[in-house]
């Protein structure tokens, strides 16, 4: 019997607006999409049989080894939801890395991997800070789905660590990479008086 969800949740799911979602439609850009003869959008529900919702792999990571600490309870606080919500654990991965690095090896390696449903992390930007949205159109397009544990916003020392390799990055593009450090520092430091004139306000 096949299944479908509605708009609304589909904005939900992938964690966009209702009109986002209604232009992607319009733009036949959400496959399995339709209107129904009164009117609403549905999405068939597409399963792969061969995929195992409850067969899960679970991704912690942290952005410098200063926070490595936290990895180790990220990963246990995962490990207990997901024995609590009856899952099958067929991997743990943890890892040290920039969200903003788009070329994290033991992720890179945890997506090739097909033995796995779900993909358990406990904030979005445990896997990415930017794209998020693209990586789970295509698992869903296989199939599987990510879980997120906690939808709240992550923790502001990490950000802070992914703002800096930010902004490394594009130093060591503009001023070589000599000097990219020191430039980091000062933007860094520029960043930080300007958060404290904002305090004083």
């Amino acid at each position: 019997m096949k299944k479908y969800m509605k708009l609304c949740d589909y904005a939900k799911k992938y964690s966009v607006t209702y009109r986002t979602a209604w232009n992607r439609f319009n733009a036949g850009k959400i496959p399995n999409s339709f209107k129904d003869k009164d009117g609403h959008i549905l999405i068939e529900i597409i399963k792969n049989k061969n995929i195992d919702l409850s067969k899960v792999a679970i991704y912690a990571r942290v952005s410098s080894s200063k926070n490595k600490a936290n990895l180790d309870t990220q990963a246990t606080r995962l490990t207990q939801y997901s024995i609590a919500k009856g899952y099958q654990i067929t991997e743990v991965v943890k890892e040290v890395g920039s969200g903003v690095n788009d070329n994290r090896e033991k992720l890179k390696k945890l997506l090739e991997s097909d033995n796995w449903g779900t993909l358990v992390i406990e904030h979005k930007d445990r896997l990415t800070r930017f794209g998020f949205n693209y990586i789970q159109i295509l698992l869903n397009k296989e199939g599987r789905e990510i879980e997120i544990v906690n939808l709240a916003e992550d923790e502001k020392s990490d950000l802070m660590q992914d703002l800096v390799s930010v902004i490394y990055s594009f130093s060591a593009k503009m001023y070589g990479l000599r000097r990219s450090k020191r430039k980091t520092e000062e933007i860094i430091k520029l960043l930080e008086e300007d958060s404290k004139d904002d305090k004083n306000i």
